[in-house]
């Protein structure tokens, strides 16, 4: 860095602070999961991983039990080299939550050299896909066997070759599905972890999970509380058994007529200005509605360390670059332009260039010439969510 400029991948360690948010609400505390049901789901898909892998690399993976475990970050981060390839599919419908797919770096260039048929494949946007397109097969082998969850849906693979720190983990505690699998003697694991609410999900689908908890009553007191509470006031006896009919009050199998002017009525008294009592309580009060209190959603305001994080790259010289268009040719095309070629690029006259720091999108512009020199005038910036997320 003694240019004053810094590279992608130390923009990457220093915003792994920075919380990009993902589809969990947040941590959990007291979370169960069930790995015994999840065990079961993993091992009626060791079979299909195994086959879908094979039928596109045409190698011969074999594969071993899978293990389910409940994990959280740090346990998980303990797990994982220095690099990996994270796919992120999170679920978005039938069931809501984060969705992700971790290799070693060498298993994710295994594959791709087997899908390419060259050696050493490198990671780039090309074995990235592969991978996607891997894990988009396992997410549609998982989704059909769990047909029972109406609408199940994922959002379509992304995959990234980052720092492991830089991976979203899923907050609290979540559920972690390990593959061992095995190619010419050489041992791999494929890494799957879903949230606490979609591991809570499967579960339920396949007849396990945790119980709910009973329902609130609302605040309604039925008769036995009314009794008991009459009973704390005054001592006076339950009703239960008791049937009372203004009509013609029966107490205790025997009956009276109903009393006037504050008479009293076998040890009840129905004053003539009030209710009538017993034990000490008005029958006719009326019970207070108790409601449970609703607390507002906590917004996700950045933190401390978010900040100052941040902080540590404010003074750092990044190189900006505005884009005017781009285009695709063949080699034969590119050999052959000289003098005078005109290249046709993907952008219409008129249409905003793209403003780009370190390679990666931060706003949108128009051309404009300040006295000899081109410039460009600011348009659109977009979003942070979206340029943190373009960081990483």
């Amino acid at each position: 860095m003694s240019d004053g400029t810094i590279s992608q991948s130390e923009i990457d360690a220093l915003l792994s602070g920075v919380d990009v948010g993902g589809l969990s609400s947040g941590p959990s505390s007291n979370v169960n999961v069930d790995t015994a049901t999840l065990g079961k789901f993993a091992d009626g898909l060791k079979d299909k991983v195994a086959s879908n892998l094979n039928g596109m690399t045409g190698g011969t993976f074999e594969i071993g039990e899978p293990t389910v475990e409940a994990m959280d970050r740090d346990q998980l981060l303990a797990k994982l080299p220095e690099m990996v390839v994270a796919v992120m599919a999170d679920f978005n419908a039938g069931l809501k939550g984060d969705h992700l797919v971790l290799l070693a770096p060498e298993f994710a260039q295994k594959v791709t050299s087997l899908v390419n048929k060259e050696e050493n494949a490198e990671l780039d946007d090309m074995a990235l896909s592969v991978i996607g397109e891997f894990i988009s097969t396992h997410t549609g082998s998982e989704i059909t066997d769990l047909s029972s969850i109406a609408g199940l849906a994922s959002n379509p693979p992304e995959a990234v070759h980052v720092p492991k720190a830089m991976v979203r983990i899923p907050q609290g505690t979540f559920a972690l599905f390990s593959y061992p699998l095995t190619l010419e003697g050489q041992t791999y694991t494929l890494w799957e972890a879903v949230s606490s609410d979609v591991a809570e999900g499967i579960a339920k689908a396949l007849g396990g999970g945790t119980p709910d908890p009973a329902p609130a009553t609302g605040g309604a007191l039925n008769a036995a509380d009314m009794a008991s509470m009459a009973n704390l006031a005054g001592g006076a006896p339950q009703m239960g058994g008791m049937g009372a009919a203004m009509g013609g009050m029966q107490m205790g199998g025997f009956q009276q007529q109903p009393m006037m002017g504050g008479m009293p009525m076998g040890g009840m008294q129905m004053p003539m200005g009030g209710g009538m009592q017993m034990g000490g309580m008005p029958m006719g009060m009326s019970m207070p509605n108790v409601q449970a209190v609703q607390y507002p959603n906590l917004a996700g305001g950045p933190t401390s360390q978010e900040q100052g994080n941040i902080g540590l790259i404010m003074d750092v010289n990044m190189e900006m670059t505005v884009e005017l268009g781009r285009t695709k040719k063949q080699i034969k095309d590119i050999l052959g332009m000289g003098e005078g070629t005109i290249i046709e690029l993907d952008k219409l006259a008129g249409e905003p260039v793209d403003i780009l720091v370190n390679h990666k999108p931060i706003a949108k512009g128009e051309v404009v010439v300040i006295d000899e020199n081109f410039g460009v005038r600011v348009t659109e910036i977009l979003s942070p969510m979206e340029r943190v997320s373009d960081l990483r």
